[in-house]
């Protein structure tokens, strides 16, 4: 089961990401500030969860959640700042959408840069320890891949509705036979036979 608070009585915000490690498309971040009676079996660290788990915790997230944001940085930002200040822009920028003001950020990880006046504390695997950590993992990958599936009408030729934009052996092939799309990260790797960047 996983721990509803990091501390007693202050207002917490749990923080993630989904996508750092994609070839193509956008870092998604969510912060979710979940009352202290939240309760629910099924959440998890969301990479643990089926799509069809997600998707319905995603639900029970948004209904009962004191306050959510989702925020996105795209491809193009990644390639300017790299893709860890990226993802730290992507969460601060969540935590600056809430209805809510937290006192103290949760982050998933062992590193961040604040953005914010609001304390904060690193805890790696956090989306496997604390209810508003999962939570916000759960909605930054669920909205993420329902993202990569449109991508994928666009461009059906990578294979985005199941690879999502990670790095799989077809999505390298892919990149081989047709070049990269405008959703790519051209700051990574694209080329993985001959290691160089496009």
């Amino acid at each position: 089961m996983l721990l509803s608070q990091y501390t007693e009585n202050k207002i917490e915000a749990g923080c993630d990401e989904a996508g750092r490690g994609c070839l193509a498309g956008p870092v998604f971040a969510a912060a979710v500030i979940l009352p202290k009676s939240f309760a629910n079996e099924l959440l998890n660290d969301s990479k643990k969860l089926t799509p069809k788990q997600r998707l319905m915790l995603r639900e029970v997230i948004e209904k009962e959640a004191l306050a959510w944001a989702v925020s996105v940085v795209d491809n193009n930002e990644i390639d300017k700042i790299n893709i860890l200040n990226a993802s730290f822009l992507a969460m601060n920028k969540a935590v600056q959408m809430l209805d809510i003001q937290p006192e103290l950020l949760l982050i998933d990880g062992n590193r961040f840069k604040n953005q914010t006046d609001i304390e904060y504390k690193c805890i790696v695997k956090g989306d496997a320890l604390y209810q508003s950590i999962a939570a916000a993992s759960i909605l930054a990958k669920s909205y993420r891949d329902d993202y990569m599936i449109k991508l994928h009408e666009e461009y059906p030729c990578y294979g985005w509705d199941s690879n999502k934009g990670y790095p799989t052996a077809k999505h390298y092939e892919a990149i081989h036979e047709n070049g990269i799309s405008p959703y790519h990260r051209k700051s990574f790797a694209l080329n993985k036979q001959l290691e160089i960047q496009f």
